[in-house]
């Protein structure tokens, strides 16, 4: 997510486990195996129940992101799995740091290597981002100037690699909050209700991977899944084949739209991936088309 100061970025992503599905016992007994070898269990909670949320600050180390020390504990992203690593003012971490995300996003893993052994911990965690567009946060704010030179910008914005950025299935604009929805008294759509379509997806999900024990969801697809369970109609065949030459989609990026229409095909509960599905995913790339 990108946008000005206050726009609610760091809110949206404090509400997303409300409207994420109950961990399954499989996935229960995971996360609590992790959270017991960190020492984060309490006597009055012997399981964990929620899913994780973690929001590291971005002074945050590499050993503290990834796990570490002599012997070698979970870090942030292990004790995320099956849950929300936010990670706010992400431009601000270390780039060694942020670089070390692109093999557990892939692999859904991460490997400790110390003299006294190997530890690999689990790390299926669900990543959100969040950054202003500038330094001083208001390059394109339609209210606010924005005082950072084009070439502070730039560099700003190249502190993200492409084959960071590549992983990152959805970039979303997040726009200063106007006067009118600020003082709108209509509630919007609950969390339980969209709850509700989000677990109903993932049953649909759950009887698509009943044969194959290691997927969970969409996310969780290879290529051969990929392949095998997200057609695209005839009619969408054109726009696939223009926006993977547009955007000069990388083979990742390729598969990653694939999942993410599959999904919201799985939101309209529809069998196939039709053209309006296509086109949400599509326009979730980012704008600049960098691939990596």
């Amino acid at each position: 997510m990108s946008g000005p100061p206050g726009s609610g970025k760091t809110l949206l992503a404090r509400t997303l486990p409300s409207i994420l599905p109950p961990l399954a016992l499989a996935e229960a007994l995971e996360v609590t195996k992790i959270y017991s070898v960190s020492g984060l269990l309490t006597s009055d909670q012997p399981l964990v129940t929620r899913r994780p949320y973690r929001g590291p600050h971005h002074t945050t180390s590499h050993a503290g992101l990834v796990g570490g020390g002599r012997w070698p504990r979970p870090g942030e992203i292990s004790l995320a799995h099956r849950g929300v690593l936010f990670l706010d003012e992400l431009p601000e971490f270390g780039q060694q740091v942020l670089e070390v995300l692109r093999q557990p996003l892939e692999d859904k893993v991460v490997t400790n290597s110390r003299a006294q052994g190997t530890v690999t911990f689990p790390a299926n965690f669900m990543l959100v981002g969040a950054m202003n567009p500038c330094p001083c946060g208001y390059a394109g704010d339609p209210v606010r100037e924005c005082t950072c030179a084009a070439g502070t910008i730039a560099r700003y914005q190249k502190r993200l690699s492409g084959p960071l950025l590549d992983r990152i299935d959805i970039h979303v604009e997040v726009p200063r909050v106007a006067y009118e929805k600020l003082t709108d008294r209509r509630e919007g759509e609950r969390s339980a209700d969209v709850r509700l379509r989000v677990r109903a997806a993932r049953a649909r999900q759950a009887r698509r991977f009943a044969a194959l024990a290691h997927l969970t969801c969409n996310a969780d697809m290879g290529p051969q899944e990929v392949r095998q369970f997200c057609g695209v109609e005839a009619a969408a065949q054109p726009l696939l084949k223009a926006a993977a030459q547009r955007l000069q989609l990388s083979a990742r990026a390729f598969h990653r739209v694939l999942k993410l229409a599959r999904t919201i095909a799985d939101l309209a509960d529809a069998e196939v991936i039709a053209a309006p599905h296509l086109a949400e995913a599509l326009q979730y790339r980012p704008r600049s088309g960098v691939e990596g």
